[in-house]
């Protein structure tokens, strides 16, 4: 399966060739180049994932493959850093998740982003951003996927910024950069703590419950009162954070919004979010057998995320902020049920006990989310690009105008609400079943944002085609062909990705999973969803009742604080302002210009006085010099005489 390096090759000769050539193509040459060359490595996705998935279990498990390994470098017999393909369940759906969006981005694009300034360019970042996607999914070793997370952090500040005449763009990416920069420190600490005491970087070694005795050295060995694999795992968690926007390191993703929609619904919907999912489920063995009360802390972390962007989502009246935030809470919803999931066991039957649930659910989520929040997004910017503005003020009706995004727009809501039988109803009863058998009460909080997730989607979608038609300067139409057939293909997979026996592929164990819904929580989940739908329906299907405004007024400081984001922003302001420049960067400035810059300017002084007060005796002039000799020779022998 040698041929799997052309899933990252392909791309990258994409980013480099419309990079070095973009400005010499004409018209739409460039996104023509850019969307083949996705197209191939999205059939070589979909044979290598039909190739792996069709391969014999041994033993009842999915075996990893590595087609593709090389060492780049050697620091030690045990520790090197290799570079290489690594194909394992998760991984293989990821790449069949990247490609395919990624797929749908560039068709989407050809018709959203024609007539843009830098249209070369933003052909030549997304290939950029495939391809970093792609390596880092496919890592064999966490200081490669490390090398590729980086890189999916430099294409996505390019991709958020291209509107770089916007100050809004320019500061939107460079929050990104810096607050995932600013996580991605942790996680370079985390690395090197774990490869310090395992001494290995490759995720077969650390992933193996059979080779648990390379975690030998760390036993027992603690630090400020806390375990060291502990210390590794979380700061490793801290770097996953930052990227999958969990608080209070999420405020870059809702201004990254600053960027093209269908950059939005690459990056910050379907892939580059998912990373900290990714990477929390590529290391979970490690987390499980060695630090469960960090895998534990991350479910609590998460779950508070998910109810916190829930509540804001419920408030925002600019449609990418509502996706922004729904986003946010979903990637909650991925994490928590991964952080109450167990390795599971493998029974006689070869089949896996219900234990290895939240695993499972996670990954299933991660798949069906990308696809019906992509679908969002690009539904969001064919509306946008009808409409010209963001805010659910100006649009109501579009139904009528825009019947193509209308209905593949309701599929995704209705698959995000967890209404049957779309796909989201089955990844996301999965994972309230797996916090129901881990704690009750994190089942009902869960269930709850689950309701809430049913109520803003449904608050967005009757404010944008319901509602009260808003008056237009232009008429208004669908969006064309290159745009709506996405959204179609989307939708379609949104409708059937459901009912895909995703547990006989992906498991906590690699063995295979038979689902089995828990009615209880089935049947609780969709009515409280309905009913969601329902007040949502009473409020702002027809637009003219004026329950939200009094609700609004009742709710007073606690809807204030939500619409303004409980003023985190804010808070990061007064720390990083009021405090750190302030307080902290402006005294140690003072003191580097006058203490410091000033000792070093009083030796120069310094010297150059004494250089003057010596200057007399460089005449030119021998006697003089003789003279100063010999009285020199006579200070050093009186003091030799009668010291």
């Amino acid at each position: 399966m040698e041929y799997t390096l052309w899933i990252l090759i392909l791309p990258l000769l994409g980013f480099l060739s419309l990079g070095l050539l973009g400005t010499r193509l004409k018209g739409k040459s460039a996104g023509y180049i850019g969307t083949a060359l996705l197209g191939l490595t999205a059939l070589l996705s979909y044979f290598t994932a039909w190739q792996y998935f069709s391969m014999d279990r041994v033993d009842g498990i999915r075996q990893a493959l590595t087609p593709v390994n090389w060492t780049w470098m050697r620091f030690t017999e045990f520790l090197h850093i290799d570079l290489g393909i690594l194909l394992d369940p998760i991984s293989v759906m990821m790449l069949v998740v990247i490609s395919t969006v990624s797929l749908m981005v560039h068709i989407y694009s050809l018709g959203y982003m024609d007539g843009e300034k830098g249209f070369q360019r933003y052909y030549a970042f997304l290939g950029l951003f495939t391809f970093s996607m792609c390596g880092l999914v496919v890592a064999t070793n966490i200081f490669q996927m490390y090398i590729f997370w980086e890189l999916v952090g430099v294409s996505s500040y390019l991709l958020i910024g291209f509107y770089y005449t916007k100050p809004e763009a320019v500061s939107a990416s460079k929050k990104a950069f810096i607050v995932t920069r600013f996580a991605d420190m942790f996680f370079l600490m985390g690395i090197l703590l774990l490869s310090y005491f395992t001494k290995t970087f490759d995720f077969g070694l650390l992933c193996d419950p059979a080779n648990q005795s390379i975690f030998a050295s760390a036993a027992g060995k603690t630090f400020l009162g806390g375990a060291v694999l502990s210390w590794a795992t979380a700061l490793i968690f801290i770097g996953a954070a930052g990227k999958s926007a969990m608080f209070p390191l999420h405020i870059w993703l809702p201004d990254a919004m600053e960027g093209p929609t269908p950059v939005s619904a690459l990056i910050h919907a379907a892939t580059m979010v998912v990373a900290g999912v990714y990477l929390v489920a590529r290391l979970f063995p490690v987390y499980f057998f060695f630090t469960p009360e960090v895998l534990h802390g991350i479910a609590y972390v998460a779950a508070f995320t998910a109810l916190y962007a829930a509540i804001v989502a419920c408030v925002q009246t600019d449609i990418k902020r509502v996706l922004a935030f729904s986003t946010i809470s979903q990637i909650g919803f991925m994490l928590v049920a991964l952080g109450v999931s167990s390795m599971g066991t493998v029974e006689a039957n070869g089949l896996e006990s219900h234990e290895g649930l939240g695993y499972m659910a996670s990954m299933f989520h991660l798949f069906t989310h990308a696809m019906f929040k992509a679908l969002l997004f690009l539904g969001a910017g064919a509306i946008i690009h009808t409409v010209h503005s963001n805010e659910m003020s100006r649009m109501g009706g579009l139904r009528k105008q825009m019947p193509i995004t209308h209905i593949t727009f309701l599929v995704a809501c209705l698959a995000i609400a967890g209404i049957p039988p779309f796909s989201g109803f089955f990844s996301k009863d999965e994972i309230l079943t797996a916090t129901f058998m881990f704690k009750p009460w994190l089942g009902v909080v869960m269930t709850f944002i689950a309701a809430l997730t049913a109520f803003y989607m449904f608050r967005l979608y009757y404010n944008i085609f319901w509602g009260k038609p808003a008056q237009h300067e232009h008429p208004l139409h669908e969006a064309p062909k290159n745009m709506t057939g996405p959204l179609v293909f989307l939708a379609l997979v949104t409708v059937v990705a459901g009912f895909i026996p995703f547990g006989k592929f992906v498991s906590s164990t690699g063995a295979a999973y038979i689902i089995h819904l828990d009615m209880k929580v089935a049947i609780t989940s969709v009515v409280i969803a309905l009913i969601s739908i329902l007040i949502a329906w009473k409020l702002y299907c027809k637009g003219t009742s004026t329950v939200p405004a009094k609700m609004a007024g009742f709710f007073g400081p606690l809807y204030t604080a939500a619409k303004h984001r409980f003023y985190i922003d804010e808070v990061y302001q007064f720390i990083t302002h009021k405090i750190i420049f302030r307080c902290v960067s402006q005294p140690l400035a003072w003191f580097d210009r006058h203490i410091i810059d000033g000792i070093l300017n009083g030796i120069g002084w310094i010297t150059c006085r004494g250089s003057l007060a010596f200057r007399w005796m460089q005449t030119g002039q021998l006697q003089s010099y003789a003279l100063l000799i010999i009285l020199g020779a006579l200070i050093l022998l009186c003091i030799s005489l009668f010291c």
